[in-house]
């Protein structure tokens, strides 16, 4: 088992606060980049997943939300992940889930609740775990 594995509740409640968080003021980044809200979804989307591939770079492991839940990504070895490896997790997984169109974030859900090591599919995609922080 993964030391401190993070189970799914813990998990969904940083992507919401994530989602709450960072979702207002990258709709309003967006809005002044693309000058105006009807033409800012492509640039809201792209600072999101900027925000989810570069921040848990930059900051241990963590996004905001997970900061505030205590819980962060880890590479297997205990070592913060590194672009190759949120490359790997974001766009690998994020490709895998597009091409089955969400079957596999299905399984990547039920991954979650009854593995005993708590890694989803992006998760064994990368090399990754989803921890507590001590």
């Amino acid at each position: 088992m993964a030391v401190n594995a993070a189970g799914f509740w813990i998990r969904l409640g940083a992507v919401l606060l994530d989602a709450l968080i960072i979702a207002l003021p990258l709709a309003i980044l967006g809005a002044i980049i693309s000058g105006g809200l009807e033409n800012n979804e492509p640039v809201t989307k792209a600072l999101s997943f900027l925000y989810s591939l570069l921040l848990p770079i930059f900051w241990r492991g963590f996004t905001i939300g997970k900061r505030i839940c205590g819980i962060r990504i880890s590479k297997l070895d205990g070592f913060p992940p590194g672009l190759g490896t949120m490359l790997l997790r974001n766009v690998v997984g994020g490709l895998v889930y597009g091409i089955t169109f969400g079957i596999a974030a299905i399984v990547s859900l039920v991954m979650v609740v009854v593995r005993e090591d708590k890694r989803s599919l992006h998760d064994l995609i990368a090399g990754t775990q989803v921890v507590h922080d001590r």
